[in-house]
């Protein structure tokens, strides 16, 4: 049973089998394997997570590249062929793509099969799913906050999900048993699971995710347009901090557009605070410079602090065996 909490989170109840409930996935096909969609087929095959694992790439030459890799089995050309008997399908495409891709694999997605993907909005996902996904056929939203300035498969590891937090978002339709499937699939490649809306995620990641690119993005810009040669005297704290600045255009344009009204609104709470630390500079108001330097201290010292993994195990049961 799926029961609502406040905030937009959900706790689960009841046990329930689905097609892959006994903890290993039959066939599992992950459509657009970059950095995300690699590491699920890497971590998958390191801790025996899915029996075959078959891949679709829209590049020839990325397609011929994974062939080669031992972490896959087949390399499908065409979405369809990839989806094609498949238990759990994987769209771990930019978030644009994964809404096109919906309807082109629908029609060959077989009865009972579990539809996810790991795109970083999920409102507009999941209308796409919505639309495309009916039948004897579920999507539930996955999340996981693990990505990295590098981009591609190249850079995919099987330890890229540890202890990292994974966003799962259902609709409100799904059958608790099926949400319980794809939570164990996840902490089985040793993420810890959080199940909340679609709304309430896009809340979060504007704040925690979106507004930091964002923010970088504008400092190393800030910075680049005064005299981009100051670069070879920065330390570590620059680096650190204009870090995500570095990620693909490609992939973040799409992010801003679709969650736009949940970044504006982190911007315009940004905003404030930058302001207090200028109203408190321009004053010469040390105590409320210390009071902010201290805030933004406590908080930032508290992301060093490691998440308990019970917080996860109070929501989902605990992760399948592994195959030996």
């Amino acid at each position: 049973m799926l029961k609502r909490k406040a905030g937009g989170q959900f706790q689960l109840s009841g046990e329930g089998r689905g097609v892959f409930s006994a903890g290993v996935i039959e066939k599992l096909a992950i459509l657009a394997p970059g950095l995300i969609g690699a590491s699920v087929a890497r971590a998958a095959r390191a801790r025996g997570a899915a029996r075959h694992i078959t891949l679709w790439s829209r590049k020839p030459s990325a397609r011929a590249a994974l062939r080669r890799q031992p972490w896959c089995d087949a390399v499908a050309a065409t979405p369809q062929a990839a989806v094609d008997g498949a238990d759990l399908v994987v769209l771990a495409a930019p978030v644009d793509v994964i809404i096109g891709l919906l309807p082109q694999i629908a029609p060959a997605l077989k009865p009972g099969a579990l539809v996810t993907d790991v795109g970083s909005t999920k409102r507009g996902i999941l209308a796409a799913a919505a639309r495309a996904v009916r039948g004897a056929v579920f999507f539930i939203g996955s999340h996981p906050m693990a990505g990295s300035e590098k981009t591609g498969w190249r850079n995919a590891t099987e330890t890229l999900f540890d202890n990292r937090a994974i966003f799962l978002t259902p609709r409100k339709n799904t059958p608790a048993a099926r949400l319980r499937e794809l939570g164990r699939f996840w902490k089985t490649l040793g993420g810890r699971v959080s199940v909340v809306t679609p709304e309430a995620h896009d809340r979060i990641v504007a704040a925690v995710s979106h507004l930091p690119q964002a923010v970088a993005t504008a400092l190393a810009a800030t910075l680049a347009a005064q005299n981009p040669g100051w670069g070879r005297y920065a330390g570590n704290g620059l680096r650190d901090t204009t870090r995500v600045a570095a990620g693909d255009p490609a992939m973040w344009l799409p992010i801003f557009r679709h969650n736009r009204a949940g970044i504006l609104g982190q911007l315009r709470r940004f905003r404030r605070q930058l302001d207090a630390v200028e109203s408190a500079l321009a004053a010469g108001d040390e105590a409320a410079l210390l009071k902010l330097l201290r805030a933004g201290g406590g908080f930032r010292r508290s992301l060093d602090r490691t998440p308990r993994k019970t917080a996860a195990k109070k929501q989902l049961p605990r992760p399948p065996a592994r195959l030996a």
